[in-house]
Parts: structure tokens; C-alpha cells; sequence
């Protein structure tokens, strides 16, 4: 019982933390960001360990942290996939010139984003039963949306906050000048790769989703909702509000209706029986 309140424990200081942000600013709000990343690392690592073993989530931890390093890595040496850019000293330490909380970041969203994938997936399947019968390619490909759309938020956000530069030029999101859709782009392909790699690597375990994962669906939406009333609202970034609705829509509105069809059929399922009065 203890293991199954952690997640929501963890979540809610999340939801604490990211409800701060934007009343903080200057180096309080780069300390305030780490934390947070750093808390939402602990959530997704911390309940795939609980849910589902050592091995799925050893595995988010070589894929999603250690692949987001090395694809940062390569970024920032060489402008490959994502473009050139160049990282500030405001996100604490850095090796190979990426700061070390960035990988965990990539680590934060991939497990919810998987989740997710598997809950619609699962439902349009026809149900936990009918899992075998779901194709492998519409599955990577909402889960890789699912957590590259993260970034429509993520980058003007860190961008406005000088947290990371874009140094060379390139095509751009209308309303998004200075960040090139080559990291968009990059984004998703590395997304991809993560999403393919993560179901091998972690087992048969993570093919299902169960009542244990509502904290992982609980924190996708309040990603996507929060940020766009922050973005909207509190930091005045209306076009990185549009597009990550937009982006981000394509995972978090069917997920939404699927929890609620779900929450809908069980109570019609709980109900007792209309009463029968005898005949008089």
C-alpha cells in the first residue's frame, strides 16, 4: 500500500514545485527547474520500479537517460539531429557540455508518454485480452509523439529563460523565431529510437496498463494542461502555447477520453440492479 502511494506522493510535490515556477525567477527559478526535473525522474523511475521490476526499470534508465545524454552529446558537438545550439551554466554541472539533468528530463516524459501509447492502444485493441492483436508501428509512433510534442512547451520555454541558444539559423515554427524545426524533427527521431528500444529491453512487462498507472496518466495530463495555461497565461508565450495544445493533443485528448469512458463504464458496471416491484 506504501509503494502504491509514493507515485502520488511524488506527484504531487511535482504539481507543487511546477505551480511555484513561475511566482520565482532568476537563479531561484533555475534551481526551482532542476528540482523539478529531478522530482519528475524519481516519479517515472521510481514507478516503473514498483510496477513493473528492476528490469523495465533498468531499461528507462538506459534509454531514456543514457540515450538522451548521448543524442545531447552528439547535439551539442556536432548540431546532429537537432541543430546547433550551446547550453548556459544555470542548469547545474555539465559533462561533454551537457548539463547532467537534461537526460533525466528526456527520462521524466518517456514513461508516461509509453503508458499512454499502451492505454489508447490497448482500448482501440479491444481491451487487455486483445493485446497481442496491436501493431508494434502505431504504438512506437504515439508514444514517440506522445513525448516529442513535449518539446513544443519545453524549448521556448528554456529558450526565453536563457537556459539554452540556438546558434545557427534555419526554418522556424511560425511564432517560434530562433528555435529551427531540425529540432523538432530531432526530437521525434530520437523519440522513435527511444520508444523502439524501451519495449525489448524492459520485457512483456510494459505491454499492459493496470489501476497502478494512473499517477503516470495523471501527470501526462497535467503536463499537457498546465503548460498550456502557463505558456498562455503566466509566461506570456502565446505561440508555444498553440503549438504544444496542437502537438501535444494528439496523445493527451484520447487518453483523456479513454480514462473517462473507462471511469464511465465502471460505475455502470458498480451500480446495483434497477429494483423489480412484485406485481400488486
Amino acid at each position: 500500500m506504501r509503494g502504491a502511494r509514493l507515485p502520488w506522493a511524488l506527484l504531487a510535490v511535482l504539481v507543487l514545485a511546477q505551480i511555484c515556477y513561475p511566482l520565482t525567477g532568476g537563479a531561484t527559478r533555475a534551481g526551482l527547474t532542476v528540482a523539478t526535473v529531478l522530482l519528475g525522474w524519481l516519479l517515472s523511475v521510481g514507478h516503473a520500479l514498483l510496477t513493473r521490476g528492476a528490469r523495465a526499470a533498468a531499461a528507462l534508465v538506459a534509454v531514456a537517460t543514457g540515450g538522451g545524454f548521448a543524442v545531447e552529446a552528439l547535439g551539442v558537438a556536432t548540431g546532429f539531429p537537432f541543430g546547433s545550439y550551446d547550453y548556459s551554466g544555470e542548469l547545474g554541472p555539465k559533462l561533454a557540455g551537457v548539463p547532467l539533468i537534461i537526460p533525466l528530463a528526456w527520462t521524466w516524459m518517456a514513461w508516461p508518454a509509453w503508458l499512454t501509447a499502451v492505454r489508447i492502444t490497448q482500448v482501440l485493441s479491444g481491451g487487455p485480452a486483445s493485446t497481442k492483436n496491436v501493431k508494434r508501428g502505431p504504438r512506437l509512433a504515439l508514444a514517440a509523439v506522445g513525448l516529442a510534442a513535449w518539446d513544443l512547451f519545453l524549448d521556448p520555454q528554456m529558450v526565453a529563460e536563457g537556459y539554452w541558444t540556438w546558434l545557427g539559423g534555419g526554418p522556424a515554427l511560425p511564432g517560434l523565431p530562433g528555435i529551427p524545426v531540425s529540432n523538432y524533427l530531432g526530437w521525434l527521431g530520437f523519440a522513435v529510437l527511444l520508444a523502439a528500444a524501451l519495449r525489448p529491453l524492459a520485457g512483456p512487462s510494459v505491454d499492459r496498463v493496470d489501476r497502478r498507472d494512473a499517477p503516470m496518466f495523471a501527470l501526462y495530463l497535467w503536463t499537457y494542461a498546465s503548460s498550456v495555461l502557463a505558456h498562455a497565461v503566466f509566461l506570456r508565450l502565446p505561440a508555444s502555447a498553440l503549438w504544444g495544445a496542437a502537438g501535444m493533443a494528439v496523445a493527451a485528448v484520447p487518453l483523456a477520453v479513454v480514462l473517462w469512458r473507462g471511469r464511465r463504464d465502471r460505475a455502470g458496471a458498480d451500480a446495483p440492479p434497477p429494483r423489480v416491484d412484485a406485481p400488486a
